[in-house]
């Protein structure tokens, strides 16, 4: 709210949608003007005022600028107009578009991206132009969208232009009834406009602002906290250390190792370790005091190499450890009495190397949020808590032991997040928010700023893979040896699960005759690393691919044809021992219909890779995994649809909404879908590429309640979905454990100019078993091949060896490729129902870019004979 006292002297005037406004000059730039003095949240902030996101683009004076770069007093008396303002008829375009063409996932970026098209549209519109596709790209190259690989974003783009030319809308078919049907995306026009509110959105009464004061080192004893020059700084309201932890000092989703914030007496182990949070009346107040508060440190040599963090004499890197050795994952079999030392030694073919990937930050749009609002008095004191994370149960959990409070007085509500990936797993800021509403009585907000979002969550892993394999004369698999040290860095997260899905998967989709897989996940000083899309399967089939095409040259076999003689097949035994099921018919299936785009591209003499993948959907490994919903009737002739995942794109909420009317024979217009925190309909975090699997079965069971109970109205039929039948990795007790329950596949093929030696297009071919929404599902294989593209190219999130501190501090410094940048993509789906499935369904978030980096090393090979070994490939 305006301060409206205030001497003219400090208020600079605008027009804002055709209104007359006055705005405090005190603002750091016209984003915040807008966003939090004005309430105008259709522009976000995306990448803490660098320019460098596209996310707060508006209009200024007819001119499409972001509004993170400029200053009040250069736009003083400027007409300044954001999506809110935009003529209705030109915002209905928009989002019909964009709904009907599949052009957003998220939808953090899209709001700022429709204003940019806005203004070339107009600017074209006045020279007697349209805009086109191709004049589009290069002006999105001022945006940054990591969900989509821009295809739709694209597609949306023309048909707004081709629908403004006729005057009309585009074509909607609204929200789809039952599986396989394409239908838009849940909320697809809200989130097209800015007008679905994220976390950073909300405002409640009373509401302030917490900042977090972060380590200056990454492993430093702390010796004193100086908070006195923060608390005087102005508004500032309280500062708060890890002595007024009122219960858990430590959290974490398997080992409560990672401190909310580290004590006096206490060590740091990272960049990202909290050492104080500052809460003031408003975010700039605690942020510019944030800065005085004054630490004093013994400063340590980081650990920063994992393999010789290994070695007994280390030093133990992160403080209430005693080992640095977080993991290990290992297991072995053989054929007929001969193991692999065995097999390899027989094998007229073998190859040895050594891949290395490199570490990845996730860069979701929408920075980490949390609001916690306080109510009530004495022991009916409770704590509502609005959080982004993929995990509202474990938020829940860790948040009341952390306050020391029983957890039915905490309410985690989850607010569908703009991107996570992964990176919304562990608990972020969400217990430092919490503690100071707490605290204070009064609701606060935590808001990561870019630089604080880099440093705290984890990263994908570094991890490096000495690989020894065989085969016959005529090309047939015999055995495989992998070692694999990846860098988890400080905190537990789930690296050693990465590492283990990394063992896994270390076969690839291929038969071998023995196996024998260790893979070590290690503490360092270094950034934590933990989920993040693909979890292990990228790394682990980046380096299985490698050989599979080393191993057809020494056998003289065309690559296609070496994979076709050795994929895994129903009935055959895959890499842990696992006896595959019918649905690893969709291997071959995948590889049989890139066939004939490869075998063209090769006679036209173009540079071509090819590489297949696979991953698993659910946890497996012997975790019992349960997913409930909730079908509810209201009085108003509406259907709740309650589920408890998160949504953070990937469209989990249209997956129930189709599944529900189509089970329900109903019209999907009349379907709100609910992420219920008011109850636990499900356990775990929405990760592993399980949440449409789990969703679509437990929604379905909810439906046929309700139907064997009459559909009676103000009843809560509820359903469940388990999957309780996988073995836990390496058990010497199961001689051939079922691993995963699901698993999906993938051929990929990426061809190269030989002239440009850039990528002329990709090909995607992906078995999903059945594609609930083939819309979705195809933005999800493109936007996986983005990801996928820059991680073998340009992606890079280095530490630096001597500090262990990240390098990178702004978006643009992390390689993400951008419009411009993004070949053809072309994607085909291939559906081989999964046995036991619901509706066959199987996963496909993270196994479109497991291919992708071993496909443009095989075409890199192809373009000029050099064989590439480590990650990014051309990277500067």
């Amino acid at each position: 709210v305006s301060d409206v006292d205030a001497p003219a002297t400090d208020r600079v005037a605008l027009v804002v949608n055709g209104t007359p406004v006055t705005v405090r000059r005190d603002h750091p730039h016209l984003l915040s003007a807008l966003r939090e003095e004005l309430d105008i949240t259709s522009p976000k902030d995306g990448c803490s005022p660098s320019g460098q996101c596209g996310c707060c683009t508006v209009m200024v004076d007819g001119r499409a600028i972001v509004a993170c770069q400029q200053p009040l007093d250069k736009v003083a008396g400027a007409d300044v107009v954001t999506l809110e303002g935009l003529p209705t008829e030109t915002r209905d375009r928009f989002a019909a578009a964009f709904a009907a063409c599949g052009g957003l996932q998220c939808g953090f970026c899209i709001p700022g991206i429709v204003m940019r098209t806005h203004h070339q549209m107009t600017k074209r519109a006045a020279k007697g132009q349209t805009l086109t596709r191709e004049a589009m790209v290069p002006h999105l190259g001022a945006h940054l969208c990591r969900c989509t690989g821009y295809v739709k974003i694209l597609d949306a783009i023309e048909a707004v232009v081709a629908a403004e030319a006729t005057g009309t809308l585009p074509e909607v078919t609204g929200p789809a009834a039952g599986v396989g049907a394409r239908g838009t995306k849940y909320e697809a026009a809200e989130l097209t406009l800015g007008d679905r509110d994220y976390i950073d959105d909300l405002r409640v009464p009373g509401m302030v602002h917490a900042a977090l004061r972060l380590t200056d080192h990454a492993r430093a004893d702390v010796d004193a906290i100086d908070t006195a020059a923060a608390l005087a700084a102005p508004g500032v309201l309280a500062v708060l250390t890890a002595a007024d932890v009122p219960g858990a000092l430590r959290t974490g989703l398997i080992h409560k190792d990672w401190p909310v914030m580290i004590p006096v007496g206490g060590r740091t182990s990272f960049g990202g370790d909290v050492l104080a949070i500052v809460v003031a009346e408003t975010r700039e107040q605690a942020r510019a005091a944030v800065g005085l508060v004054d630490i004093a440190y013994t400063v340590h040599a980081p650990v920063t190499d994992p393999v010789a963090a290994l070695d007994p004499s280390a030093p133990v890197a992160v403080w209430g450890t005693d080992s640095n050795r977080l993991s290990t994952s290992a297991f072995a079999r053989g054929e007929n009495g001969y193991g692999v030392d065995e097999l390899l030694a027989a094998s007229p073919h073998t190859v040895s190397e050594t891949f290395t990937t490199q570490r990845i930050e996730h860069a979701f749009l929408e920075p980490e949020s949390t609001l916690a609002v306080p109510s009530g008095e004495g022991d009916g004191r409770r704590l509502h808590v609005y959080s982004g994370g993929q995990g509202v149960w474990d938020d829940r959990n860790d948040i009341a032991a952390v306050l020391g409070l029983d957890r039915d007085r905490v309410t985690v509500e989850l607010v569908s997040n703009g991107g996570a990936f992964g990176g919304k797993e562990d608990l972020s800021n969400q217990a430092h928010a919490a503690l100071a509403a707490w605290v204070l009585d009064r609701p606060v907000k935590c808001t990561l700023s870019r630089p604080e979002s880099f440093l705290m969550h984890a990263k994908r892993h570094p991890i490096r893979l000495e690989v020894t394999a065989g085969c016959d004369a005529d090309g047939h698999l015999t055995g495989l040896r992998v070692r694999a040290v990846g860098d988890s860095g400080a905190y537990a997260s789930v690296g050693m699960k990465v590492l283990e899905r990394a063992a896994g998967h270390a076969a690839g989709p291929y038969r071998w005759r023995g196996v024998d897989v260790e893979a070590v996940a290690v503490r360092t000083n270094n950034p934590v690393c933990g989920a993040f899309r693909g979890f292990g399967a990228n790394q682990a089939q980046f380096a299985t691919e490698g050989v599979i095409d080393r191993l057809a040259r020494a056998a003289d076999i065309d690559p296609w044809e070496f994979r076709r003689r050795n994929v895994i097949a129903p009935g055959d035994v895959w890499g842990p021992g696992q006896i595959m099921d019918g649905g690893t018919a969709g291997a071959l299936a995948c590889l049989e219909d890139i066939r004939s785009d490869y075998e063209s591209a090769r006679a036209a003499g173009r540079a071509v890779g090819l590489a297949i993948g696979m991953k698993n959907s659910g946890l497996g490994n012997g975790f019992r995994e349960v997913c409930g919903a909730v079908v509810r009737f209201t009085d108003e002739g509406r259907v709740e649809v309650r589920h408890g995942w998160t949504e953070m794109g990937q469209g989990v909420h249209t997956v129930a909404l189709q599944v529900a009317a189509g089970e329900l024979g109903i019209d999907p217009a009349l379907i709100d879908v609910v992420v219920d925190t008011t109850r636990e309909l499900g356990f775990g975090q929405t990760t592993g590429s399980r949440g449409t699997l789990m969703t679509a079965g437990s929604v379905r069971a909810a439906c046929a309640a309700a139907l064997a109970d009459g559909c009676r109205p103000g009843v809560d039929h509820h359903g469940e979905y388990v999957v309780d039948w996988t073995d836990k990795l390496g058990d010497p007790t199961v001689t051939n454990p079922t691993i995963h329950s699901c698993f999906s596949y993938a051929a990929q093929m990426v061809v190269i100019d030989r002239a440009t030696g850039d990528i002329d297009e990709v090909v995607a071919v992906h078995d999903v078993g059945r594609a609930v929404n083939p819309l979705l599902v195809e933005g999800q294989v493109e936007g996986s091949v983005h990801m996928g593209l820059g991680y073998a190219l340009s992606e890079d999130f280095p530490a630096d060896p001597e500090t262990a501190m990240p390098t990178a501090t702004t978006l643009r410094q992390l390689g993400i490729l951008r419009a411009g940048d993004m070949p053809r993509v072309r994607v085909r789906l291939v559906q081989v129902p999964q046995p036991r499935s619901p509706f066959g369904i199987k996963g496909v978030g993270e196994i479109g870019l497991v291919p992708t980096a071993p496909a443009v090393a095989s075409a890199l090979f192809d373009l000029d004979g050099t064989a590439h070994t480590a990650l990014p490939m051309r990277r500067g």
